[in-house]
């Protein structure tokens, strides 16, 4: 059961809308997917909250955690994949922990200096996690406006991290329309959201390979 974790220790730059649309995409390719937050507050259900609205046969099925009674959290049976957000300041015990089951880490961050400088430490930190090369680590560039000054130096920053680059999501209202119902780019009309489907297609090749 491959766990695919979003995370950056930097608030606000993308990794719920990262995180929902990678439980999408999944969804819709057929998989039992899990969408979690490893904060206790479980942000996450907030968003399926809204996908609840939804029945069955309308929507590829996104579930969440399972609570026990002693509030041990754990994915429901059958789950195939699973999905993992995080919370701002990941760091730490609670960094561990998060190491400690995934299989892949997405590190999303737009062309900010304070994204850049966040990440760099981040990406420093994860090179020299006991579990470091067990973990395989991607980058991907969100909100990235063309052909900006801001985004030719998040492009030549990015080159110089020992990271891949999976991915470049533009800025879209796309992300913030369907995620207030509840929704990602796999569950509208292809031509509503053609040019993001494309941004997808590297990603979506490497969280599903």
């Amino acid at each position: 059961m491959p766990v695919i974790v979003v995370a950056n220790p930097k608030g606000g730059v993308g990794k719920s809308t990262l995180a929902t649309n990678i439980a999408g995409y999944l969804a819709a390719a057929g998989h039992a997917v899990m969408l979690g937050d490893v904060d206790r507050q479980q942000s996450a259900r907030q968003w399926l909250a809204l996908r609840e609205k939804f029945g069955p046969s309308q929507l590829p099925a996104i579930r969440s955690w399972d609570v026990a009674g002693n509030d041990i959290v754990k994915p429901p049976k059958g789950t195939t994949h699973v999905v993992l957000d995080t919370p701002a300041g990941l760091h730490g015990k609670r960094l561990d922990a998060v190491m400690r089951i995934a299989d892949r880490m997405l590190i999303p961050l737009q062309p900010s200096l304070f994204d850049i400088q966040a990440t760099h430490a981040f990406v420093a930190a994860l090179r020299e996690h006991r579990r470091a090369g067990e973990v395989q680590l991607g980058l991907v560039g969100m909100r990235v406006r063309e052909h900006t000054r801001a985004n030719e130096q998040l492009h030549h920053y990015l080159s110089t991290l020992p990271v891949p680059v999976v991915g470049w999501l533009r800025e879209t209202q796309n992300y913030v329309q369907l995620a207030a119902h509840g929704l990602t780019l796999w569950d509208v009309a292809p031509s509503r959201v053609e040019r993001d489907l494309e941004q997808w297609q590297p990603l979506a090749a490497w969280v599903g390979r």
